[in-house]
């Protein structure tokens, strides 16, 4: 599935620009992709426009429903802790202290990752969670938080 995910990405600048789901998944099983893998993406990408939709329905005069505050620490249910593991909530937690992601993104970032259903997860995994997070809302992160989620850390330069 994921996969098909950074297909998508690397080849439409933002969801609106795909094709409905039956074209795509020609486009995509021409270009290679198992039809169950197509299918699974495809399942989990309606999931990804759902919460789009409800996080961009949100009056931005209200306050966000279970609003958190700026000292407000996130406790993860042991069933998350299995399911993303140690690596993915510290990367998950080192994107929210960076200020990349705000409560509302990274309970997406969160549910998208639970979607999957098995644990646990890749941090590479992860990492295109939240790429794709960002894709559904037309919106890209600065330059050096796509160098953290493209670039392995053995590749980096350091200057």
């Amino acid at each position: 599935m994921f996969d098909v995910l950074v297909y998508l990405y690397e080849n439409y600048w933002r969801p609106d620009a795909c094709p409905d789901h039956a074209q795509l998944s020609r486009k995509l099983s021409a270009v290679g992709f198992e039809s169950d893998e197509i299918q699974e993406a495809l399942h989990w990408l309606d999931g990804l426009a759902l919460r789009t939709g409800e996080l961009s329905a949100q009056d931005p005069t209200l306050p966000p429903p279970l609003a958190q505050s700026a000292v407000g620490v996130r406790v993860f249910l042991k069933e998350e802790q299995e399911l993303l593991g140690d690596e993915s909530i510290g990367f998950i937690s080192f994107l929210e202290a960076a200020g990349v992601l705000t409560p509302p993104l990274r309970e997406m970032v969160i549910d998208r990752a639970t979607a999957v259903g098995s644990g646990p997860l890749s941090l590479d995994d992860l990492k295109i969670i939240v790429l794709m997070v960002f894709w559904s809302l037309g919106e890209e992160p600065d330059a050096l938080i796509l160098d953290e989620l493209f670039v392995a850390p053995e590749d980096r330069l350091i200057h």
